[in-house]
């Protein structure tokens, strides 16, 4: 089984169901936190639609009769790199061009057999104008056309178009089904980066592989030193920001946020003075949600993270 659909096989049963049943419903909403495994979801069902018996069939990415609706690069030379398979930045939003020119193919008949599949991904990344579109399609799917809609906030996403769809709701995993995740996605990691990545995961395979491979185990683990002790001569932010490193980049950074902002969540629980993680907390989130934007220097934002989390430490019981 892929590490992404680990813990969903409820959703696969009522995937099978609605196959099995005499009209099956033409769009669905995949909807669950961000990192869940929908679009591994998405891509597999996708493939199961499509399949003919005795035909051979490529990739899901390749295939012709599975489209693919994503934001594109960025810009020319983020282009480039998808080109040469290399991560790339991509756009914000999934334009109304896109969802045109999908249309465009839809007209013509399915390549390989009789049913095609539409994957959008993701569908609250859709321009208003864009969803306004794809909801004619919805309305008045082509003949063997199945529309599936990876949806991180259905609340992003015009009430009409969530009329029109199936639902399938992606839960998040247990700590067993984490850890079942990290041995399948990524073997062999050490048992301080392990536990790191299923607390900063939370329920969510994604993130945790994400966390996993920035290797912020031991950072996560001063954070949580922090918060329990405080740091009143300054030794363990020191160590944070080595383990950190001088300069992380873009993807480093907003780990380390998220990992100091799952550490205040696992803290509220035994809080003597909530309201002071809640505040931190809060500030956490408006820096992950500012950095992007105003391009903060990174050894400054990392003395940020500390300060916060000491500052949180200063609140508790018995620390000075």
């Amino acid at each position: 089984m892929s590490k992404a659909l680990v813990g969903h096989d409820a959703v696969w049963r009522a995937w099978h169901a609605a196959r099995a049943g005499r009209r099956m419903h033409h769009a669905w909403m995949l909807t669950g936190r961000e990192g869940l495994g929908k679009t591994a979801f998405a891509r597999a069902a996708a493939v199961d639609l499509v399949a003919e018996p005795g035909v051979a069939q490529p990739p899901a990415e390749h295939h012709p009769d599975i489209h693919w609706l994503i934001p594109l690069p960025a810009n020319e030379d983020e282009a480039k790199k998808r080109d040469e398979g290399r991560a790339y930045a991509t756009k914000r939003n999934i334009a109304i061009d896109q969802v045109r020119d999908m249309q465009r193919r839809l007209v013509t008949r399915p390549t390989l057999g009789a049913r095609r599949a539409v994957i959008v991904d993701a569908a609250d990344l859709l321009e208003k104008a864009a969803a306004n579109a794809l909801l004619k399609s919805l309305e008045e799917p082509p003949q063997g056309t199945f529309f599936l809609l990876v949806v991180h906030q259905p609340g992003r996403l015009l009430p009409t178009v969530r009329s029109r769809c199936q639902m399938l709701r992606f839960r998040t995993l247990d700590v067993q089904e984490m850890a079942r995740a990290l041995d399948l996605g990524a073997p062999g990691l050490d048992a301080l980066t392990r536990e790191a990545a299923i607390a900063v995961g939370a329920g969510s395979p994604g993130a945790a592989l994400a966390f996993a491979e920035q290797d912020l185990g031991k950072a996560w683990q001063i954070m949580r030193q922090i918060v329990a002790g405080g740091d009143p001569d300054l030794a363990l932010r020191s160590a944070l920001a080595a383990a950190i490193g001088g300069r992380p980049d873009r993807e480093r950074q907003m780990a380390a946020l998220t990992a100091a902002r799952m550490v205040l969540v696992d803290a509220m629980g035994q809080a003597k003075a909530p309201a002071a993680l809640a505040d931190a907390h809060a500030a956490l989130v408006a820096l992950a949600r500012e950095a992007p934007t105003y391009n903060y220097d990174p050894g400054l934002l990392m003395l940020e993270i500390g300060a916060l989390l000491a500052g949180v430490a200063r609140t508790r019981e018995g620390v000075n």
